[in-house]
């Protein structure tokens, strides 16, 4: 697998400083990858529960967070060869023209290193914030992605959809990476594996560790490949990246048979099985994140544990 790391884009820790000695350490060190995510807003009384909380409350860390283009393209001025990715963009929130130019923009600037990841959104706050729809996003995001290849591979561009049209018009510039920039979705539900599918994308980004323990993630994974099968297409041709939340606690779990031990959670070495047996589902690149954890407090930490967890991701 190829291994990648979140970097500290939010919260107090969210720094010039930190996040170019992040970059910069990481390419230094080998790694693949470097990620940004988009959190438009912190709703002080928030309409929808954030999912990854037992109470639905979103961390503090969301109070401060760096645009993730911006930031990608301030490191890609100061790195050479590690990629630049985005996991995930919430693309319903763009214009998909603009968008579509920054990226293009981006990958020029960086030599063709960016890595495109889109969700379509949870929070009807950030939708009513963004003047979007909250409904029909699905049929959206299926024009939308449609719309990026359109604009990133053709000479002459022309677009006629239910809820996005381009006028025949030159639009440049064209990213350096043919046919496209790689476009990966996240998200769960089967809606969003049939739109990779159907849509010839690059592959899928999920999540694991935390609400998405690894038997479930497996079973996500075997239907993705089962939906690229009956499509009768190459599953070669469909990547997984996989985002990671390691949380490491100073002694082994124990129960029945370590059982019950949460995905990615214990000692080194009991996060390290995690991370053999997600590598075991040919996954092609793993992300480590720590923006929430009291790890993420400090950068040398969080890339000196992604280089151990390395050795037995790749």
């Amino acid at each position: 697998m190829k291994v990648g790391i979140s970097l500290p884009q939010c919260g107090q820790q969210a720094t010039k400083e930190n996040m170019l000695h992040m970059a910069q350490t990481a390419e230094s060190k080998g790694f693949d990858s470097v990620w940004t995510f988009e959190r438009l807003l912190w709703p002080i009384n928030p309409q929808t529960p954030y999912p990854a909380t037992s109470d639905g409350s979103l961390p503090q860390e969301y109070q401060i967070m760096f645009d993730p283009l911006e930031t990608l393209s301030f490191l890609a001025a100061r790195t050479n060869k590690i990629s630049l990715g985005t996991s995930v963009l919430d693309m319903l929130f763009h214009n998909p023209v603009i968008l579509a130019r920054r990226l293009a923009s981006l990958d020029v600037f960086s030599e063709g290193r960016v890595i495109s990841g889109f969700g379509l959104g949870w929070s009807k706050d950030e939708f009513q914030a963004s003047n979007i729809p909250f409904n029909n996003k699905g049929r959206r995001a299926d024009e939308y992605v449609k719309m990026l290849k359109t604009i990133w591979v053709d000479e002459d561009v022309e677009f006629k959809g239910q809820y996005y049209k381009i006028p025949k018009s030159k639009i440049g510039p064209k990213p350096v990476q043919k046919p496209h920039i790689p476009i990966y979705l996240g998200g769960f539900s089967p809606n969003v594996l049939r739109r990779i599918v159907e849509n010839d994308l690059n592959g899928w980004i999920g999540i694991v560790g935390g609400i998405a323990p690894f038997g479930y993630v497996q079973s996500v994974i075997d239907n993705f490949r089962n939906e690229i099968t009956k499509a009768n297409k190459d599953t070669t041709n469909f990547k997984i990246v996989l985002l990671s939340y390691p949380s490491l606690e100073d002694s082994a779990f124990i129960s029945d048979n370590n059982a019950n031990r949460p995905t990615l959670t214990g000692t080194i070495d009991e996060i390290d099985e995690d991370i053999k047996k997600i590598k075991d589902l040919d996954v092609d690149h793993i992300v480590f994140g720590y923006n929430f954890s009291p790890i993420g407090k400090d950068v040398d930490i969080m890339i000196d544990l992604t280089r151990q967890f390395s050795k037995f991701a790749r």
